[in-house]
């Protein structure tokens, strides 16, 4: 086993790379705060979860500011018609994970997007009104802010408030991702994000009526948007449009406070994201079977050597995933067995250190899980975005939430002004049938009523020795969790700062497909070494954020071991993000 380098140097700024990975990347340096520090991929939403910890807030309450103006900022992703998880490490040690994911609706069915000959009705759980489920994100952020903040929660949403009414300047990549499609093909949608067909213009300032009067009426009374005017407001909307979500839902609606998955890895504590994310499990499953590996021995960061031997632990683990995870509250789910370090080593020995097992090939090691459930089923996108968040008092928080589509659903409930989510499709809509992202997944994730689809968001915290080390966490649908698992290589392995890893090319195996998806930047020559050693790959129709879609978005903190000062890590992938501090 390879004997760690001394953690200061992993993060130096300074690193000297074995590769020419980086070599026409423009700042591969950190940016360094010395008490606190703030990590989006929008730069309105980091000032203002900056601005809240200069006013006195803690982590929790920038995250509450991030999330809502992110709402604002980030339609594309950014939501409170949407769901997801928010990890939170406070300065003593003690976490929390917040499920605030998105719950069928009570009148939803198992075979909901099935035609009379029970084939999947192409588009159904993906645009329109029948795509949305229950929205956890209002639920969530309150939850977060009036158990762990330490401000109001008016003084929490009023930067987000603030944008909505007075507008902002878009950026060009922001004015062109408004001209989407789906929005067009709804009224509110087409009049609030498109002008009716007068698209915005990079420059152009979009301000959103609506949608700052129903923040204020949130700020004032949370419980509307589940219990009042507001849950009414949407009830009608979605009965009038064909929807299924109604006051009943909403009301019922509940924010789960759950314990994170733990694990080991180099030195390193694990604290990540427990079902209905399979990406906690699945992460620690990578992670545990790469553990006796010396990667650096084997060659640098993205050496095809690397890449095979990741690339292996990325199949297997996915096959347990497809096989065994769903919504922990509707199924018994085997992740002490899937965390065994025994299993990891079973795992380990079928790996071919010269070739790749094909996927239809892998038999899964004996003697250690139940036989994977074998009745009806089940599906995950990638408009989610992550962002990190630790304050001067060392309180940290790691929150991934999404729309799960582009713009979710399409649809923007009239009067009110915020897209609804299309969270129906990250369940199983038939058996051994991929979703949007050519995930295939078992019976543990069928649709039923009051069920939270299974997810692939995996914000995670590492400590070593007690002490925070790093907060991470990103988008990218079913490539979420690979693209975590190589951060965290790239940094505790391989000698990456924190800037490098989150700007390194990706490459990402699911099981199935069997196929090695690699981005356009990822180095042509890795790519024919691979394709030597028997991989099937795929440069052209890759997801990555000049394409549809956004393959990632790494935000990362990490804490210097040697000075404490926080490094903050942006993804260069979205340009109008940042990483600031104090």
């Amino acid at each position: 086993m390879a004997l760690l380098k001394h953690a200061s140097a992993l993060l130096s700024a300074s690193c000297l790379l074995t590769s020419s990975l980086f070599s026409q990347q423009p700042d591969l340096t950190p940016t360094v705060a010395k008490h606190a520090m703030v990590v989006t991929c929008e730069h309105n939403a980091t000032d203002a979860g900056l601005a809240i910890l200069k006013q006195g807030g803690n982590a929790t309450d920038a995250a509450v500011a991030v999330g809502f103006t992110l709402a604002v900022t980030f339609p594309r992703a950014g939501n409170i018609g949407g769901g997801g998880f928010m990890l939170i490490r406070d300065k003593h040690g003690k976490t929390h994970f917040l499920d605030y994911r998105e719950k069928a609706p009570a009148a939803a069915s198992r075979d909901m997007y099935l035609d009379a000959k029970g084939t999947v009705i192409p588009g159904r759980s993906l645009v329109g009104y029948l795509a949305s489920g229950v929205p956890g994100t209002v639920a969530g952020l309150v939850y977060a802010q009036s158990h762990f903040g330490k401000l109001t929660l008016a003084q929490d949403m009023a930067p987000a408030i603030k944008l909505a009414t007075d507008g902002y300047p878009l950026p060009a990549g922001e004015a062109h991702d408004l001209q989407n499609k789906n929005l067009t093909r709804f009224p509110a949608s087409a009049r609030i994000f498109q002008r009716d067909g007068n698209f915005y213009k990079e420059g152009d300032i979009f301000k959103q009526p609506e949608l700052a009067a129903t923040l204020t009426a949130i700020s004032k009374d949370p419980t509307t948007f589940y219990k009042g005017a507001i849950a009414q407001q949407i009830a009608s909307f979605e009965k009038a449009g064909g929807g299924l979500i109604t006051a009943e839902d909403l009301a019922s609606y509940e924010v789960k406070d759950r314990a994170p998955i733990t694990g080991h890895y180099h030195g390193y504590d694990l604290i990540t994201a427990p079902p209905p994310s399979s990406g906690g499990i699945v992460l620690v499953e990578i992670l545990n079977i790469l553990s006796t590996y010396d990667l650096p021995k084997l060659g640098p960061d993205r050496s095809a050597a690397q890449v095979h031997v990741i690339t292996e632990a990325f199949r297997r683990a996915y096959m347990d995933r497809g096989d065994y995870l769903g919504d922990p509250d509707f199924n018994t789910l085997p992740l002490k067995q899937l965390a065994d370090p025994a299993y990891a080593a079973a795992w380990r020995k079928s790996i071919d250190p010269d070739k790749p097992t094909a996927s239809k090939d892998l038999v899964r090691p004996a003697g250690f899980l139940p036989p994977p459930p074998q009745t009806t089923p089940a599906t995950e996108p990638t408009q989610t975005t992550h962002f990190s968040i630790v304050d001067a008092e060392g309180n940290a928080v790691s929150n991934t939430y999404t729309l799960n589509g582009f713009f979710g659903s399409g649809v923007t409930v009239d009067g009110l002004g915020f897209v609804l989510n299309n969270e129906m499709d990250d369940f199983a809509s038939k058996v051994g049938v991929p979703n949007a992202y050519g995930l295939i997944q078992g019976a543990a994730n069928s649709i039923a009523p009051g069920k939270r689809p299974l997810s692939a968001m995996t914000p995670t915290i590492l400590t070593k020795n007690g002490k925070l080390f790093m907060v991470l966490g990103s988008p990218g649908g079913s490539t979420i969790i690979t693209t975590v698992a190589n951060d965290i290589i790239s940094i505790v392995d391989n000698g990456l700062n924190i800037q490098q890893a989150a700007d390194a090319p990706r490459f990402h195996h699911q099981y199935l497909p069997d196929i090695i998806q690699l981005e356009k930047k990822f180095p042509a020559d890795i790519g024919d070494q691979l394709k030597s050693m028997g991989y099937t790959t795929n440069r052209l129709s890759v997801a990555d954020a000049k394409s549809p879609g956004v393959w990632g978005d790494s935000e990362i903190i990490a804490i210097d071991p040697k000075t404490h000062q926080l490094l903050g890590g942006h993804d260069h992938r979205l340009d109008y993000g940042k990483a600031a501090g104090y």
